[in-house]
């Protein structure tokens, strides 16, 4: 049933969600019809339902009152080097003056989540103003583009662009005033988490191209919240995932996690298989499917009474049957695949949406999409970075493997600094100084956003913020404006070296894609031809300067090929191949995504 007028709806979903908190089944029967055909409308009227006038008062009302002052909308332009011209919405969110906004030399750059579907800033109002109202720092939160209208890599543009604005100006378009380039801190949570982490890498990445100018300032460091790094969904855990959370430095700290998994697995099956021992790679002591003579098949003799009670215990615990043991890991999407809040369904739309139909990306390579695959040398020069998951989120794998290859690549930075004397022999490798991660036990996903509903997670908000205080606490890292800049100063560090700094033109390198079926060099840049979209659809705008290479673009140009028509005649009866059963099969999953459903 539509409800055409806004006032009316809203006042409906208000209705229905409290009457399907008291009928529970009918409750849960409609969310599985809807999820069943789920649209890209399902999914932003579900997640901005905070954004409702009705549910919007009633949580600030329950919300303590952190900021004197509301929200600021903004627009932020782009850099004159970008190919976008649309400026940028964010909105301000600082406890105290304009006056008192241009003194501040720190800036939380937030980018909120939403499946990259939906969700605007003022849906995160309890955790942006408590930020604000803790830490008496500014709080920047975008509202970046959202797909499909805008797909990959739209958005992350957008949060770059704005990263190197603010740099560039020097907090200038934002209305801060620092006498020294501005330190970030860069945020963000679900989606927003994955857009961070790439900008982040973008940010790096620029300052590795051979013929740039200058060099772009790094983050302060990152606060992830239960991000989303790797879209390449898949069932089990590989030998090298594993190892980086079964290192010896972090088994204690996952040694729960690693638990859980085992129970998931332990609770389902009843074990009736003999198995290898699980404290080395030997072979079993007997083989499965050879005869064994009857002294081996002999059951266990009874016990006779013994008076230790002690005894008989341990005699009784070992004719019951042991839980099931395998070397097997399944990930965490397979593991919580009945979750209620982050479902395969959302997972499967989200993905699709967000790539859009021109891009076919390898998720196995494409690091600024999937930043869980990005190459060591990159996350070699990350800032210091936070995780906070929930321990039941069907993305916790993310954050514990993302973790775990920041660990491993600053490992092997240390190494390598010891072996040419850039390091004390005696010193050691102290993991805490680049990334600290925290599991909270029993809970899923977006449980920043319930806290109306669930107390407990203004604490972990409060967390995070004291995450931002700590970081703006320690002096500015090498990679850092304020840190370049004094080198510039002092001598140490010129104009044409490679680590050099441009805060007033700063040459942009967006990340591009290219459609499908083009070839191009595997140690080329990432970068998109232009694509006419089909008639009667939208596209994001670029500007008349868009064809020109920037400086920040390295690799040679590569020529658009033309996309081969693929010609087939359609059966009624069979299926012609695998590919045509890919499409019937892909088809099934997109054509209501848009709610387009004759398409």
């Amino acid at each position: 049933m539509r409800i055409r007028n806004k006032r009316l709806r809203d006042l409906a979903s208000m209705i229905f969600t409290i009457y399907y908190l008291i009928a529970a089944e009918q409750a849960d029967e409609k969310v599985r019809k809807v999820r069943a055909v789920l649209t890209v409308d399902h999914l932003r009227v579900s997640w901005n339902k905070p954004n409702t006038p009705y549910l919007r008062w009633l949580t600030a009302l329950m919300r303590p009152r952190f900021c004197r002052y509301k929200p600021r909308r903004i627009r932020i332009p782009r850099p004159k080097q970008s190919n976008y011209k649309e400026p940028v919405v964010a909105w301000m969110y600082f406890d105290g003056s304009l006056a008192e906004l241009e003194k501040q030399d720190n800036l939380v750059l937030d980018i909120p989540g939403g499946g990259f579907v939906a969700m605007d800033p003022r849906t995160s109002d309890d955790r942006l103003l408590a930020w604000a109202g803790r830490t008496g720092l500014p709080v920047l939160s975008l509202d970046y583009r959202k797909a499909p209208e805008y797909p990959y890599p739209y958005a992350l543009n957008e949060c770059f662009d704005v990263y190197t604005q603010v740099i560039a100006t020097r907090g200038r378009c934002i209305g801060m005033k620092p006498e020294t380039c501005p330190r970030i801190v860069l945020t963000g949570d679900s989606a927003g988490g994955n857009l961070a982490t790439g900008t982040t890498l973008m940010v790096i990445q620029s300052n590795q191209t051979g013929n740039s100018r200058g060099i772009l300032p790094c983050p302060a460091g990152l606060v992830l919240l239960y991000p989303a790094l790797d879209m390449n969904i898949s069932s089990w855990m590989t030998d090298d995932q594993m190892a980086l959370i079964r290192n010896p430095r972090t088994a204690k700290k996952y040694e729960r996690f690693i638990k859980r998994k085992s129970e998931d697995i332990d609770r389902r099956y009843t074990p009736t298989t003999p198995k290898p021992s699980d404290h080395g790679e030997n072979e079993p002591n007997f083989d499965f499917f050879t005869p064994r003579d009857d002294a081996s098949m002999e059951k266990p003799a009874i016990v006779r009474q013994n008076t230790d009670v002690e005894a008989q215990r341990q005699t009784v615990a070992a004719l019951k049957p042991q839980p099931l043991k395998t070397r097997l890991a399944v990930s965490s999407i397979i593991s919580y695949f009945g979750d209620r809040i982050l479902t395969p369904e959302m997972m499967r739309a989200m993905i699709i949406l967000y790539v859009g139909p021109y891009n076919r990306p390898d998720f196995t390579t494409d690091h600024l999409l999937c930043p869980a695959v990005a190459p060591e040398n990159l996350l070699a020069k990350f800032p210091k970075t936070y995780f906070l998951t929930g321990e039941r989120d069907p993305l916790v794998d993310d954050t514990v493997i993302f973790a775990g290859r920041i660990r491993q690549a600053k490992l092997h930075l240390f190494r390598e600094r010891q072996e040419v004397g850039l390091e004390k022999s005696t010193a050691e490798f102290n993991e805490k100084d680049h990334v600290e991660v925290t599991l909270i036990p029993g809970i899923s996903h977006g449980f920043v956003q319930f806290v109306s509903v669930f107390p407990d997670g203004w604490k972990h908000i409060f967390r995070c913020g004291n995450w931002i205080q700590e970081t703006f606490s320690k002096p500015p890292h090498a990679f850092e404006g304020p840190a370049i800049e004094s080198r510039l100063r002092s001598g140490t560090l010129t104009h044409d070296s490679p680590g050099s700094l441009e805060l007033a033109s700063t040459q942009l390198r967006h990340h591009h894609r290219t459609p499908t079926g083009e070839s191009m060099d595997d140690d080329a840049p990432l970068i998109m031809s232009s694509i006419k979209p089909e008639e009667g659809k939208s596209s994001p705008q670029r500007s008349n300067g868009a064809a020109k290479e920037s400086s920040w673009q390295r690799g040679r140009a590569t020529e658009e090929k033309p996309k081969p028509e693929m010609t087939r005649n359609k059966s009624l009866t069979s299926l012609g191949s695998e590919e045509d059963l890919l499409k019937r099969r892909m088809k099934g999953l997109t054509v209501g995504l848009l709610g387009n459903s004759d398409s």
